[in-house]
């Protein structure tokens, strides 16, 4: 008897480097196995990918990490995606990271450091983009010559949106006018300088988030007032341990659902780092360090039932899946779907 499927996960993936742009895929709900079911190469390099209901149905939103930078809109009622209309600008160069808010779309800008917000209009499709420009630079002469925003998300409130820019080694945080589709600069929180923040998770209880620097092996722990809009660095803790050799750059960061867990990925090392969480978010221990099944391990996911968690490896050109030990937070490989230029997975 075969396991039934409850579930569906979408990749994204780099054309240039083979890819074949954004794969959808069925979940066993039994194994947590990957089933290819179609892909769509209809935009060039969709890097990062969400989802956001349209009119009851899901819709789903890839940017376009290319120089002229744009962001598409996919049906995904059917085996594989379809395009809904055309890609729309997104007026910033080589977008990395996008979410849904606020009936808008966001996107990090890596390339020209910047945010920009579409509408989305009624039947799922971008609207015309709006540009928050980041100013800075930072110590490093090869990466940090100016802003380069890497991730942009909402907090748990609902009232800000946070903008990681690998640039400026700073978290910069933002009102949404929603009606008006324009970012107000309300704040941000410089961390230390060279860095190198990439990307950022809150803990499920709201009031703590983790920044993961991308330029040096660490994880900033900081405390989130929602209320009046503030980050505060607390203290670091290491993603590698202690003489660990080999550059390394790590790329994505994921807490479990209870808040006991953190995962980082890191590339060049080709792991996923254990961390654990005290009972009030403000400590992050490293445990261990497992391979992350692949070679450069660019982002992690957790399913819906949290209970298994995702790698996509970009350079193997795989996802592979890890169930995890409730009592220790480890991961342990339990299989793998062929993804050539694996860039993201996120589950609908």
């Amino acid at each position: 008897m075969g396991h039934k499927t409850t579930g569906r996960a979408f990749i994204g993936s780099f054309t240039s480097a083979g890819g074949r742009g954004v794969i959808a895929a069925a979940v066993d709900g039994e194994t947590g196995a990957l089933t290819e079911t179609g892909a769509s190469d209809a935009i060039a390099d969709p890097s990062y990918l969400a989802l956001a209901p349209s009119g009851g149905a899901p819709v789903l939103y890839a940017v376009s990490e290319t120089e002229e930078g744009a962001v598409a809109a996919f049906d995904i009622g059917g085996a594989a995606p379809r395009p809904l209309g055309a890609p729309a600008p997104v007026l910033g160069a080589s977008p990395t990271h996008l979410a849904v808010f606020a009936g808008s779309l966001l996107t990090a800008n890596y390339g020209s450091g910047s945010l920009s917000v579409l509408p989305v209009r009624d039947g799922g499709e971008p609207g015309a983009a709006r540009v928050a420009q980041h100013h800075g630079q930072g110590p490093d002469p090869d990466r940090q010559r100016g802003p380069h925003a890497h991730q942009v998300l909402p907090d748990p409130s609902g009232r800000w949106v946070l903008g990681v820019d690998l640039g400026t080694d700073s978290v910069h945080i933002h009102a949404l006018d929603a009606a008006s589709g324009e970012l107000t600069p309300h704040g941000e929180t410089a961390l230390r300088p060279g860095a190198g923040p990439r990307h950022l998770a809150f803990h499920p209880a709201g009031t703590h988030a983790y920044v993961l620097n991308e330029l040096e092996p660490t994880l900033t722990v900081c405390r989130w007032d929602a209320v009046a809009g503030v980050l505060e660095p607390l203290g670091e803790s290491p993603v590698l341990p202690d003489g660990t050799d080999g550059p390394c750059y790590p790329s994505e960061i994921v807490v479990s659902h209870d808040g006991r867990w953190l995962w980082a990925a890191n590339r060049g090392h080709d792991s996923i780092a254990v961390l654990s969480l005290d009972e009030t978010g403000e400590r992050a221990e490293l445990i261990t360090t497992v391979p992350c099944g692949g070679d450069w391990p660019r982002d992690l996911a957790l399913d819906p039932t949290g209970r298994r968690l995702y790698a996509a490896n970009e350079r193997s050109g795989d996802v592979t899946w890890f169930d995890i030990d409730p009592a220790t937070g480890i991961p342990r490989r339990a299989g793998s779907l062929d993804a050539p230029a694996a860039s993201c997975v996120i589950f609908c």
